[in-house]
């Protein structure tokens, strides 16, 4: 497994609305979260998701990165804060140490490209499935399908086949 686990704030709030968070220590050990992702998860406004992503800071499933993170965002492209910095984190710790929590298309591109390994959260759905954390993959997704929380079709039907629910 990887030393690093680093999150964006997409996986989060999907997580937050299948009760996934409590899944992290079991899956990762510690994850890590760039203060950006901090500020934008934790807006202060009662934000979908807010109240369960604070509570997993203070219980430490989840960790606000706080060392500098010396690599450059020359090569991010037009990668929001949260994103870069996920980037940047697994960078300065070794790109092949690090894997990055992230759904945004265009970041998971960046990372790859950069040698750093990129789960989604629906990839994550499947890890606590084949890890026995939850009964159902497939009653997970139907509560993200009926909130706005968007995955593809084609990604869930991927991960759904992988853990024999399909």
């Amino acid at each position: 497994m990887a030393r690093y686990v680093i999150s964006d704030a997409s996986p989060l709030t999907g997580l937050a609305i299948v009760d996934g968070l409590a899944w992290l220590p079991a899956l990762f050990g510690a994850v890590w979260i760039p203060p950006s992702v901090q500020r934008e998860v934790l807006p202060g406004v009662k934000t979908r998701g807010e109240s369960e992503i604070a509570a997993a800071i203070k219980s430490k499933a989840l960790r606000v990165w706080k060392k500098s993170i010396s690599v450059p965002t020359a090569k991010m492209g037009d990668l929001d804060k949260g994103e870069t910095d996920c980037i940047r984190i697994a960078l300065s710790e070794g790109a092949g140490n690090a894997i990055i929590l992230m759904d945004e298309r265009a970041g998971r591109a960046i990372a790859s490209e950069l040698g750093i390994q990129v789960a989604g959260t629906a990839a994550v759905i499947g890890f606590a499935k084949r890890h026995g954390l939850i009964e159902s993959a497939k009653a997970r997704f139907e509560r993200l399908h009926a909130s706005d929380f968007r995955i593809s079709a084609e990604v869930i039907q991927s991960v759904l086949r992988g853990v024999g629910e399909l």
